[in-house]
C-alpha cells in the first residue's frame, strides 16, 4: 500500500479527552477515531490489526470444529423476556420502533442462538455441535472510560456449544480452554486463567486475564502455583497464604480478554431446546458459551506493546509486515534513481507476499517519516535513500540497531521476519 494514495489520520498530540493510554496512543497513531464515550471508528491501520486478530481467533475456532455464523444485532423483546433478562440486565440497550414494538440491541447472543440451535436438533445423533460468530455487541456501560478495554460498542467473538451429556460438555469446555490458551500465545499475550462469578450467565465461570496496571479487574494471584481468582469471589489480601500451595498471594490488576461459561440448561430450557435420547426420552440440551473481546484485545496489546516513541506491534497482529520508506533527496537526478530503486524493492516485496506499507510521500522530511514509522509500530523498517546507495537500511521496531543489507537480501529478510 502506498501512503501517498491513502489519507493520514495521525495526530501530532495525544487527545485530551481520553484517560486510558490505549485510546490515547491508538487515536494519535491513526488506528481509531473516537465518536463518543465508548464508541470508536476503526481506521485503515486499526482495521488491519482487528482483521489479523480475527484470523488468529478464527483459525483456533475452526480447529475446534465450530461453524461460523452471523446473528443479528437487533433482537426481539420476547426472547429476552423468556430468559428474564429483559428486566434484569442493566447494560441492555432497548429501542422502540415506529410501530411501538420494543427491541434489544444485542450485548450477547444466548437469546438468539438457543432458539436457533433448536432448529438443528431432534435426537441425540444431532449432538454435539458448536457455532461461533465475530460480531458487534452493544452494552450500556456506565464506566466507558477505559478506551477499547470497556466500550459501549465493541467487536466480540462468541462461541456456543451444544451437548447431550455433562461429560461431553466438560470435555469440550476443557478443549476450549486449550484453544484459548493457544490464541493468547499466538497474540504474544500471557493470559492467566481465573476463576470468577458467572454473573447472569452461570453460577461460576472462568476468565482469561492479562495482568496489566490498566486493567479494571482485581485478581487474587499466586506467582508460585498460578492459582487465580477474581477478587469478586475471594476476599484475600496481599500476603495471605495461597489456598493451593501456601505461598503469599498478591492482588494484581487484570484486563479480561476472554470468558467461558458452562451454561448447561439455563438458556436451552426457556426455548424448549431439547433432544430425544437413544431410548426416545426427551431431554434438555446442555450449552456452553465462550467469548473473546476482539477489539478489547487490540486495546490490551496497545497497553502492553509500546515504548516512548509509539506502538511496537507483535508481528502476528501488526497492520503490515514491513514499512518501506524512501528518502529521495533534493537533487532531481539522484531523487529519480533513489525512487526507482525504492519502487523496485516495493514491487519485489509485494510479489513475494510481504504485506508492506510504502511511504512514498514527497512532502515529509526524513525526521517526520521516521517519527510516524515509530508511532505506528510496524515490526520492520526499510529505508532506501542516497545515503544507503545500492543497499537497504533495515531496523526492527523493537530494537535500536540498524543494519545495511544488499538489495537482493531485503526481501528474504522480511519473509523470515
Amino acid at each position: 500500500m502506498r501512503q501517498s494514495q491513502q489519507p493520514s489520520f495521525i495526530r501530532k498530540d495525544f487527545p485530551k479527552d481520553e484517560e486510558a493510554y490505549n485510546a490515547q496512543i491508538l487515536i494519535r497513531a491513526g488506528f481509531v477515531d473516537k465518536v463518543m464515550a465508548g464508541v470508536y471508528s476503526y481506521l485503515p491501520l486499526g482495521l488491519r490489526v482487528l482483521d489479523r486478530i480475527e484470523n488468529i481467533v478464527r483459525k483456533r475456532m475452526d480447529e475446534l470444529g465450530a461453524a461460523q455464523i452471523l446473528m443479528p444485532v437487533l433482537h426481539p423483546k420476547e426472547n429476552w423476556q423468556k430468559t428474564g433478562r429483559w428486566g434484569d440486565l442493566d447494560v441492555l440497550f432497548k429501542v422502540i420502533a415506529r410501530d411501538k414494538k420494543e427491541y434489544a440491541l444485542g450485548p450477547t447472543h444466548e437469546e438468539i442462538v438457543a432458539p436457533l440451535g433448536q432448529k438443528a436438533v431432534a435426537s441425540y445423533k444431532d449432538l454435539p455441535f458448536a457455532l461461533y460468530q465475530i460480531q458487534t455487541k452493544l452494552r450500556d456501560e456506565p464506566r466507558a472510560k477505559s478506551g477499547l478495554l470497556r466500550g459501549r460498542e465493541f467487536l466480540m467473538k462468541d462461541l456456543y456449544s451444544f451437548h447431550a451429556t455433562e461429560s461431553d460438555l466438560e470435555s469440550y469446555y476443557a478443549r476450549a480452554i486449550e484453544a484459548y490458551r493457544a490464541i493468547f500465545r499466538d497474540l504474544g499475550l500471557d493470559a492467566v486463567l481465573v476463576e470468577a462469578s458467572g454473573g447472569t450467565f452461570s453460577k461460576y465461570s472462568h476468565e482469561f486475564q492479562v495482568l496489566i496496571d490498566a486493567g479494571e479487574d482485581t485478581v487474587v494471584y499466586c506467582e508460585k502455583c498460578h492459582f487465580a481468582q477474581n477478587k469478586e469471589i475471594n476476599d484475600a489480601r496481599d500476603g495471605d497464604p495461597c489456598p493451593s500451595c501456601g505461598a503469599p498471594l498478591a492482588l494484581r490488576s487484570g484486563a479480561e480478554v476472554g470468558n467461558i461459561f458452562q451454561l448447561k440448561q439455563k438458556y436451552s430450557e426457556p426455548f424448549g431446546l431439547a433432544y430425544r435420547d437413544a431410548q426416545g426420552e426427551q431431554k434438555t440440551v446442555l450449552m456452553g458459551c465462550y467469548g473473546i473481546g476482539i477489539s478489547r484485545l487490540m486495546g490490551v496489546c496497545a497497553e502492553l506493546f509500546h515504548d516512548d516513541r509509539g506502538l511496537v506491534w507483535p508481528a502476528a497482529i501488526a497492520p503490515f509486515d514491513a514499512h518501506l520508506i524512501v528518502l529521495s533527496g533534493a537533487d532531481a537526478v539522484v531523487a529519480q534513481e533513489v525512487r526507482r530503486r525504492a519502487d523496485a524493492l516495493y514491487d519485489s516485496l509485494v510479489a513475494a507476499g510481504v504485506d508492506v506499507l510504502y511511504d512514498d510521500r514527497l512532502d515529509l522530511t526524513a525526521g517526520e517519516k521516521f517519527a510516524e514509522a515509530d508511532l505506528t509500530g510496524i515490526p520492520i523498517r526499510l529505508v532506501v535513500s542516497q545515503k544507503t546507495g545500492d543497499r537497504v537500511e533495515i531496523k526492527r521496531r523493537s530494537q535500536t540497531a540498524v543494519e545495511l543489507v544488499d538489495f537482493n537480501e531485503a526481501v528474504p529478510y522480511c519473509i523470515q521476519k
